[in-house]
């Protein structure tokens, strides 16, 4: 045992700490290096990191690590009162937990919504892009008015390579307060031809001036076309009296006392813009009056 601890030794001895050699793609480190533990050698070997002056640790020079030191928090702000933690608290009805999911992922797929969104709204500011058998969802504009379709119809023209099918539509739209508009649209879906008639009624809104029985100041006449439109007023309780495009136009008005009568053609666009050029054409008594520059007694005289 002796023996082989002093051969160990010696060999020990004759060895030198290099680098180690690279040989054909091989590292031959020296025998030391396996000998020895790794990480003796590895401290050994790797340089330490010298202090840079830029860096202050002066503050830790009177601090001890394995000291216990206590938490001082600063003190509360006079008149502050603490919030109650989460035990503390009542607990939540079922209607306010299901407010609160409701508003985070949208209304529920139960068909019952607690703050009042559109239960076919997956999300709140996501709707669902296509309808009933794959058609498209039209979201119609906030503003106050409402819309009524005359006429859907498909219609065709004739190019070099064939015939192109479409549909036009018209849409009346009117806030029943006085306010009135006619429009036409053509697109290849019913729907589109629908979105972009009701935009083109709303650039056209025109005022129906009426009494406060809610029907005409006077009688008037309008023509559009081939289509000629007779207004007369009628007594409270009447009814509006009219058929086809002038009834539709009249009720989205708010005209509820009125008759109506279609002398010319019966094309529903012609009548419902011979409709409207007949309430442009009537004025209310207090504008003649003022224009004139009497009181509104002397009309009558």
């Amino acid at each position: 045992m002796a023996l082989a601890t002093a051969a160990i030794t010696a060999a020990l001895s004759s060895l030198s700490l290099r680098p180690p050699l690279h040989r054909g793609g091989l590292c031959l480190k020296p025998l030391c290096a396996t000998l020895l533990p790794s990480s003796s050698f590895r401290a050994r070997t790797l340089p330490r990191l010298a202090a840079t002056a830029d860096i202050d640790t002066s503050f830790f020079d009177n601090v001890d690590p394995n000291d216990d030191i206590p938490f001082d928090p600063p003190a509360p702000p006079e008149g502050y009162v603490a919030p109650p933690s989460f035990d503390e608290l009542p607990p939540e009805s079922e209607e306010e937990v299901a407010a609160a999911y409701e508003e985070i992922y949208g209304a529920a797929y139960s068909g019952e919504s607690v703050l009042g969104n559109d239960i076919y709204v997956m999300d709140g500011k996501v709707k669902k892009s296509s309808g009933l058998l794959g058609r498209k969802k039209r979201d119609r504009p906030n503003d106050g008015f409402e819309e009524r379709v005359v006429q859907v119809r498909r219609v065709t023209k004739v190019v070099k390579g064939g015939k192109k099918l479409s549909f036009r539509a018209i849409v009346v739209v009117g806030d029943k307060k006085g306010q009135v508009g006619v429009g036409v649209g053509k697109a290849k879906e019913v729907v589109d031809a629908i979105a972009k008639s009701a935009g083109n009624a709303r650039r056209n809104i025109v005022s129906v001036p009426m009494t406060k029985y809610l029907t005409f100041p006077h009688r008037c006449d309008g023509d559009y076309g081939a289509a000629k439109v007779m207004l007369r007023p009628a007594s409270p309780g009447t009814g509006v009296i009219a058929g086809g495009a002038v009834r539709i136009v009249l009720e989205m008005a708010g005209v509820e006392n009125a008759l109506g009568k279609q002398l010319g053609s019966k094309n529903a666009l012609n009548n419902a813009r011979a409709t409207v050029a007949a309430v442009q054409r009537m004025r209310q008594f207090r504008d003649v009056a003022r224009e004139r520059g009497i009181p509104m007694e002397e009309l009558w005289q």
